[in-house]
């Protein structure tokens, strides 16, 4: 995993030709694993040093993984605030703009065409995803300087606190 501020991060990816190359079969794979292992929602492969334009997403409501190369957001509409972390920003959650509605375009990881029209979660996770593809981190969309905050560490067996 790369962290901020691992210049690769703010690198813009380059978008895959060769769809069926067993080194990006490869990389699909090891970017799912790296995203189940640290928790996440999505991953872009530049999180994982690579720049090929390739972004993997799981919602809770996705029984897979979803293998998004060469993401590109079609249509956005509407705009709500939304609290966001990043595996390469780990340990800090941050408020930005996203909108409420997303529609996306992709090839899946055999080379077929995915669209996707997206609300909530899988909306924000596709603008996140394809805001890496570009070189931007979440924190560059903050909707105020105030709105960065560092998590606690939450000790075992310890209550959270709600809200």
């Amino acid at each position: 995993m790369r962290y901020a501020p691992d210049p690769v991060l703010r690198t813009k990816t380059q978008r895959v030709r060769l769809v069926n190359s067993p080194s990006l079969q490869k990389l699909i794979d090891d970017m799912i694993e790296s995203m189940r292992y640290y928790e996440g929602v999505g991953i872009a492969a530049n999180q994982v040093g690579s720049l090929q334009r390739v972004a993997i997403i799981q919602v809770p409501e996705d029984p897979e993984p979803r293998v998004l190369i060469n993401l590109t957001i079609l249509r956005r509409e509407g705009e709500r605030e939304v609290e966001e972390g990043c595996l390469s920003i780990p340990g800090y959650r941050g408020v930005v703009k996203r909108s409420e509605r997303v529609r996306a375009r992709a090839l899946d990881r055999h080379g077929r065409e995915v669209r996707i029209r997206a609300t909530d979660l899988l909306a924000q996770a596709l603008e996140h995803e394809a805001d890496h593809l570009d070189g931007v981190l979440y924190i560059e969309r903050l909707v105020g300087r105030d709105k960065l905050w560092k998590l606690e560490p939450v000790e075992k067996g310890a209550e959270a606190s709600p809200g």
